[in-house]
């Protein structure tokens, strides 16, 4: 017999003040989330290892299949609440400081977006971009370094709910045990589809606004 196959630890994200939260239940958390204050996280929306979501003064709502990675800090500012849209990404090490994320944004790893700022839906910031405070960028734009800057203008809203439904799909295996959800045969299968489904969507046909 092999050794024992291993399992996700028990998914306990630690809140305080719950009764200040509304957090679906379809949420997945991952260990050593920690949630405070005023926050409003929508359906299947994840959030994975460590991150940190801090609302002492206004809230922090975040979209339906929006995805939160690991380390990632998300916070509001004094007179700025934080909003995120549907369909996410957040990746790793990224910080969302009182600003607002329209649907369908890729956040880049280790960019900051700091308060009153105001990303278009469909965009996408690149790692390590700094989006100073105030700045409002379109939709469909590419933004890269610091202080940001619109390199391209392209609306990235097809791969960037693909890779949310990624982590969508890879919150539905943690919570089986697995760890595996993007590799094999039912992966592909499951890839194919999807990038049928978000081709054919018409609302992600017409143009960002």
């Amino acid at each position: 017999m092999g050794p024992p196959s291993y399992r996700w630890p028990p998914l306990r994200a630690k809140a305080r003040n719950p009764g200040m939260q509304s957090i679906h239940e379809s949420v997945f958390r991952a260990p050593g989330v920690q949630i405070y204050g005023r926050v409003s996280i929508a359906e299947h929306a994840s959030l994975w290892p460590y991150a940190v979501i801090r609302a002492e003064a206004q809230q922090v709502c975040i979209g339906r299949f929006s995805n939160v990675q690991d380390f990632a800090m998300i916070h509001v500012g004094y007179d700025d609440a934080t909003t995120i849209g549907e369909f996410c990404s957040i990746t790793h090490r990224a910080t969302i400081h009182g600003a607002t994320i329209g649907d369908h944004c890729l956040i880049g790893i280790g960019a900051t977006i700091m308060d009153g700022a105001v990303i278009g839906k469909g965009s996408i910031v690149g790692g390590g971009a700094l989006v100073p405070e105030g700045k409002v960028f379109p939709p469909g734009v590419v933004l890269v370094g610091v202080p940001a800057r619109v390199i391209a203008e392209r609306d990235s809203s097809r791969e960037n709910r693909l890779n949310a439904w990624h982590y969508q799909r890879n919150a539905s295996f943690y919570l089986r045990g697995e760890q595996r959800a993007w590799d094999g045969p039912g992966y592909r299968a499951w890839l194919e589809a999807k990038r049928a489904e978000v081709a054919s969507d018409l609302d992600l046909a017409r143009s960002p606004s």
